[in-house]
């Protein structure tokens, strides 16, 4: 029977190793490929969900016409003003638009906002914080957003501004359109500063 030469069994070892590496090396890759599929999934999934949200909450109508999609994008426009009551925490954001006419100086002197100006206020039922080492109050649980839209054609009688509210429900997760907001729900409020174009809020310093 033939000696088995060192050498031969050196390079039978090196091998295996080669394979053995291979096969790990496949292995891993393999993991690395399915944990990205499964985190692209998931991110899929999530903008999914989030577009779907959206697409039901830019569905909606005021009893009055007024559509929530024409305030789309509002999550991100720029803060106007803030205020507060005993009950509700209130942001008001404006469109692009709107912002730009304030800094050129409106409403001061009578000057009317562009057609296409909208402004949201957004409110939060307050709560005390719990982290702060002071007494503050924070927002809570969102509540409902307050929308107008400046279009002199179809608001006409109301100033040209149309207004709505719509209502959120946070154990559904959902928007519905205040079944009380018609077009002129809150006219009659805004006629007190009607010498400010209806708008109460002036864009706050900075």
């Amino acid at each position: 029977m033939p000696e088995l030469r060192p050498e031969s069994v050196a390079q039978k070892q090196h091998e295996q190793k080669i394979k053995t590496r291979s096969a790990v090396e496949r292995i891993a890759g393999f993991t690395i490929v399915a944990t990205a599929v499964a985190v692209l999934a998931a991110l899929v999934a999530t903008a999914a969900y989030a577009l779907g949200q959206d697409n039901e909450k830019y569905s909606l109508k005021s009893p009055g016409g007024i559509a929530f999609s024409d305030f789309r994008g509002y999550e991100d426009w720029s803060v106007v003003s803030c205020a507060r009551t005993d009950e509700v925490l209130k942001v008001i954001v404006a469109n692009p638009a709107m912002i730009k006419a304030y800094k050129s100086g409106v409403p001061g002197h009578g000057q009317p906002f562009p057609e296409g100006s909208m402004i949201v206020k957004l409110q939060w039922k307050p709560k005390k914080s719990t982290e702060a080492q002071f007494a503050v109050d924070v927002p809570d649980v969102f509540s409902q957003a307050f929308v107008m839209e400046k279009d002199s054609k179809r608001f006409p009688k109301t100033g040209g501004w149309g207004y709505a509210v719509f209502n959120y429900d946070a154990a559904s997760d959902k928007f519905t359109p205040d079944p009380k907001s018609l077009s002129d729900c809150g006219n009659a409020c805004h006629t007190v500063v009607k010498a400010k174009d209806y708008i109460f809020h002036p864009y706050q310093k900075r």
